[in-house]
């Protein structure tokens, strides 16, 4: 590679990761503080706060990427502009599609972060994911069998429990069922254990009874079943994540493209929805390259202004959006109907023929002003 393109690429490159590194610290904390809220209340530890940001900073940065793809080449564009060290290369005869040609390695390279990210390890953080959602919502001891105090699980649900033994048992079990306007259950039991399967937890209650009080008009009805042992499925009260479907994003692309069946029972999806996440996923890493020559193409028209290059600037945030808003509303259309599939490489398509008509327009000749032609001397008549 040639010094001048080992040149710009560096600098490519160090502005990049500066601006990576500012826009994942900004999700970084945004999602911690709602995680750590959210984890926190549920009974659960700061490691746990902290193991669930990791795994989804994956996905921010395969899309914070691209973006800092654009902001690093439109910047330093600018900043070789204002330099004139893009001018001091244009004036040795190198052409805007030469001086595209480190931007464009410099997108490939980030393309390949991107495809990295979607293809690997994006599917491997959001299966690990899944697994310790379920794993804690699983979990409810930790987060409803408090012993001691009230807890409402769901609306019009009351939970108290007195102790809970070394061993698991929840001693003296109270709860109340009064989600149905025409109907209020109260379960009582000495003893209860909480059972795991593979349907989510159960609770057995045993020595106990079961008052169901009916309303019809203006007349009540009260009946009373005792037990010995009684199984309650808790599934009904909170979402324990037993019958929550997997993400398509906790799939591999090869998996996706050849859906199977257990694929398509465990996440809900059909077979077009499953082949649209792949080729999203396929057509992705194809913004990084678009966007920084975007950053760089816009840059390159017009001509030396002492206000800068504030306008080509805007041009370009407008022509990113432009892409990125082909890319949201293919997405849209192939959320509604998944055939349609193809839309999705519109967005990268339609950003590289943006490339290849700016860069053709800073590549032609600009027009000098015409100077008067001289006049001919008229000779004098001797």
């Amino acid at each position: 590679m040639p010094r001048i393109d080992r040149y710009i690429l560096s600098q490519l490159m160090t502005l990049f990761g500066f601006f990576a590194l500012v826009l994942v610290s900004v999700y970084w904390i945004n999602r911690a503080v709602s995680l750590f809220e959210q984890l926190i209340s549920d009974g659960q530890t700061a490691l746990v706060v902290l193991e669930f940001t990791a795994l989804t900073l994956p996905l921010v940065i395969s899309v914070v990427l691209p973006i800092a793809a654009f902001a690093a080449s439109a910047y330093g564009t600018n900043r070789l502009a204002s330099e004139s060290e893009l001018v001091a290369m244009q004036a040795t005869g190198i052409s805007p599609w030469r001086l595209a040609r480190p931007v464009l390695v410099f997108g490939v390279l980030v393309g390949l972060m991107v495809a990295l990210l979607v293809h690997a390890v994006v599917p491997m953080a959001r299966g690990r994911l899944a697994d310790r959602q379920a794993e804690i919502a699983q979990n409810v001891t930790a987060q409803f069998l408090r012993a001691g105090s009230f807890q409402y699980p769901a609306q019009g649900v009351t939970l108290y429990i007195r102790d809970i033994a070394a061993d698991g048992r929840l001693v003296d079990f109270f709860l109340e069922d009064a989600r149905d306007p025409g109907s209020q259950t109260t379960y009582t039991a000495a003893e209860a254990l909480l059972v795991r399967t593979d349907e989510g937890p159960r609770l057995v209650m045993m020595q106990g009874m079961v008052q169901d009080l009916r309303h019809a008009g203006d007349r009540q009805s009260l009946s009373v079943t005792r037990f010995s042992e009684l199984a309650y499925d808790l599934g009904s009260l909170i979402d324990t994540g037993a019958s929550r479907k997997r993400d398509l994003r906790a799939y591999s692309t090869l998996r996706l493209m050849d859906p199977d069946p257990e694929l398509l029972a465990a996440t809900g999806a059909t077979p077009d929805r499953a082949l649209a996440e792949a080729h999203e996923r396929l057509a992705k890493p194809f913004q990084a390259p678009v966007a920084a020559l975007l950053g760089f193409g816009m840059l390159l028209l017009g001509g030396f202004s002492r206000f800068g290059v504030w306008r080509q600037v805007i041009w370009a945030v407008v022509a990113l959006i432009v892409v990125q808003f082909l890319g949201t509303a293919a997405e849209n259309q192939v959320a509604g109907n998944a055939a349609r599939w193809p839309l999705i490489y519109v967005s990268p398509l339609a950003g590289a023929a943006i490339c290849a008509a700016v860069l053709w327009l800073a590549a032609r000749p600009r027009r000098l002003r015409g100077s008067p032609k001289p006049r001919a001397a008229k000779g004098r008549a001797a």
